[in-house]
């Protein structure tokens, strides 16, 4: 597209062929380049940061910039290489760009690219095409059926999505057998497998996707008339970024959860899946401390016998404890005059253990989207920090009559940052009654 503009283009990923890559670096080293598109991992290239260090760019764009944060719906270990990378390269301009980034992950942001006083800027959460509404459910096989009868009945296409691999096969199943030309996706399939069916989807010749969250980078598809959640999201920001994906043509569009509360347990579940202890973080620690050089992840692993999920989180928390650094090569490296390895790991340890906490209170933030008799839309919009006020209109709850206009005289504006003595900053969610409900920094929703 870049170059049908007249743009002197070139990209550097896993698929592109030795030759074509050879060319683009060097074009870049002639300076016959003005974008070269790449994927984060490529900076663990020793030829290509190098390469990038003598063409000295003037701007470096960091698009999906959620992925660099763990509290982001999709985080990649990969994207944790890019604030020393930028620093690498001489410390250029840098425009990080995301299309839902709650507060939290805003910050995060800032903090992992190392960008200093930013200009932040916030638009356009709201999609007011899109209907909001909630189903819920208290018996397993009516909640499936209630699904599939749901998605037979709807205009084509949608996609729905799976909390498991295994229940986006099961629905995909009871689709096909209903007359639905629907395929699951989900990162279990093979790579060919999974391009089939992203390209068959957006060609109009299939009628449904059945995803776990493995489908979602890359579809633009305009023309989708609804997304189906058949389980809460991890969080309201995989919420959001997934609903969004229906109605972008502007046309009437829906965004429905199908709920049962005991799937929140699923979720509750998955987000301590990831988490380590202080015998984990010590050992990565000391690997990194006696092995007097910077240490390939790989290396890590094999020593320290963590899964690639804990080995992320133990090197995460211990960088934010100033006790090891994440290299553009994605190496491993002691940091010079850092903290005693007891004294960081004890600090990486509070780090992890509010972390957790956070994380559980996102899924409490999705049971309150859930249970909500207010607006739903004014309750995605205040968690993102974008004010609105109620009723929308478009949500189950606004066209039922439940929803109470807001309070005429309120302590703070909803989406306002606040302060707590105990809890530090937040943002202000919504009033519930006689309490305010808020979203804080650090120990999550209060």
């Amino acid at each position: 597209a870049e170059e049908a503009r007249g743009l002197r283009a070139a990209r550097l990923n896993s698929t592109v062929a030795r030759s074509e890559r050879e060319d683009a670096l060097a074009d870049l080293a002639e300076d016959a380049l003005e974008f070269l598109f790449l994927a984060p991992e490529q900076l663990a290239n020793q030829d290509v940061l190098g390469e990038l260090a003598v063409s000295r760019p003037s701007l470096i764009v960091v698009d999906e910039a959620h992925c660099i944060s763990e509290w982001g719906h999709d985080f990649r270990p990969e994207y944790l290489r890019l604030g020393a990378a930028v620093e690498a390269l001489g410390g250029p301009t840098v425009l990080a760009l995301t299309a839902t980034a709650a507060p939290p992950v805003r910050q995060e942001i800032v903090e992992r690219l190392g960008l200093e006083d930013p200009a932040m800027v916030v638009r356009g959460f709201d999609r007011p095409n899109i209907r909001l509404s909630v189903d819920r459910f208290y018996d397993e096989r009516h909640h499936h059926r209630a699904l599939v009868e749901r998605i037979v009945e709807a205009p084509k296409p949608g996609i729905v999505y799976a909390a498991t691999r295994k229940g986006a096969e099961a629905i995909a199943a009871s689709l096909a057998e209903a007359g639905v030309r629907a395929e699951a996706y989900h990162a279990g399939l093979g790579a060919k497998l999974r391009e089939a069916v992203q390209e068959a989807f957006m060609e109009d010749e299939l009628d449904c996707v059945v995803a776990t969250t493995a489908f979602g980078m890359g579809v633009d598809k305009a023309n989708v008339r609804w997304v189906f959640h058949s389980a809460p999201a991890d969080s309201v920001d995989s919420f959001f970024q997934e609903l969004g994906r229906c109605g972008r043509d502007g046309e009437a569009a829906e965004s429905v959860l199908f709920y049962r509360q005991e799937d929140l347990g699923l979720r509750r579940f998955f987000a301590g899946s990831g988490q380590v202890g202080e015998a984990e973080l010590d050992k990565v620690a000391f690997f990194v401390e006696v092995a007097g050089a910077p240490v390939e992840p790989t290396d890590l692993q094999v020593e320290t016998d963590l899964s690639q999920s804990k080995l992320t989180t133990a090197i995460s928390r211990l960088e934010d404890a100033g006790a090891v650094e994440v290299l553009p090569t994605g190496e491993v490296a002691e940091v010079e005059d850092g903290a005693e390895r007891e004294e960081a790991v004890a600090e990486a340890l509070e780090i992890e253990d509010r972390r957790r906490s956070f994380d559980r209170s996102r899924i409490e933030m999705m049971r309150g989207y859930a249970e909500t008799d207010g607006c739903r839309r004014a309750f995605l919009l205040s968690y993102f920090g974008e004010p609105f006020e109620a009723p929308c209109g478009n949500c189950d709850n606004c066209q039922a009559g439940r929803t109470e206009a807001p309070p005429e005289a309120v302590p703070f504006a909803l989406g306002a940052r606040v302060r707590h003595g105990e809890w530090g900053e937040g943002v202000v969610q919504r009033y519930e009654d006689a309490a305010i409900a808020v979203l804080f920094d650090e120990v999550g929703y209060k």
